[in-house]
């Protein structure tokens, strides 16, 4: 943390307690590194990225206007979220177009209401297009895949597969949300799946989302 102790020396002396206080909003930022570093690396599965993030989190939260943050753990993990998501997307590693349901960006709670539901609405109809179309173990691998780009890699760890095998499963899933092809969906089901899918893009954290797919790949 040697970006965080060159700024050590800038204590504002008025109001150290509070996080709006320069010493406060460093010590709640070293309290909340570790997770940050969590999520960026379950989003990036990059090291250098993460660290990129986590630093550039750290700037904004240096920047922002601290005294009307009710929790600062989660508007780092927020912060640290969306920046990684845009890391994520961008055009340098967005290399594969997809076939398929779009899977829009959920986590920003800056949007109006109106159009936060718009979103939901979509993840909504995509989760279920997957779940009518696209067989379990195809569907968890193009979802992690699609919607968080993961590597192929990490995929073929969470489901014991070969990673060309993951590699082929998201090409099926491709192939399966082309035909017109349906399978009863059940509603607990789709609405676990909505639910925990769009908890992982608000939190960047993945792990209930990706065992929910897990379980559903071994039955």
């Amino acid at each position: 943390m040697n970006l965080l102790e060159s700024y050590r020396g800038h204590a504002e002396p008025s109001d150290e307690g509070s996080i709006s206080g320069w010493d406060g909003a460093v010590s709640a930022f070293v309290s909340a590194a570790p997770r940050l570093f969590t999520i960026g690396l379950r989003v990036l599965q990059d090291v250098g990225e993460t660290e990129d993030v986590v630093q550039e989190t750290w700037l904004r939260w240096a920047g922002a206007d601290r005294s009307v943050v009710i929790s600062p753990p989660a508007f780092l993990a927020l912060t640290t979220t969306r920046l990684a998501l845009n890391v994520a997307q961008s055009a340098r590693r967005r290399h594969e177009t997809s076939a398929g349901p779009w899977l829009p960006e959920t986590i920003d709670g800056s949007v109006s209401p109106e159009t936060a539901a718009e979103r939901r609405d979509a993840v909504d109809t995509a989760i279920r297009l997957l779940l009518e179309r696209v067989p379990p173990a195809e569907r968890a691998v193009y979802l992690l895949r699609i919607a968080f780009d993961y590597p192929y890699r990490r995929p073929s760890e969470i489901f014991h597969l070969g990673e060309d095998h993951a590699r082929q499963l998201a090409r099926r899933a491709r192939h399966h949300l082309a035909t017109e092809r349906r399978h009863p969906v059940s509603t607990t089901a789709h609405r676990r799946l909505v639910q925990t899918f769009l908890a992982a893009a608000q939190t960047g954290d993945l792990a209930e989302l990706e065992e929910l797919l897990a379980a559903d790949v071994v039955r």
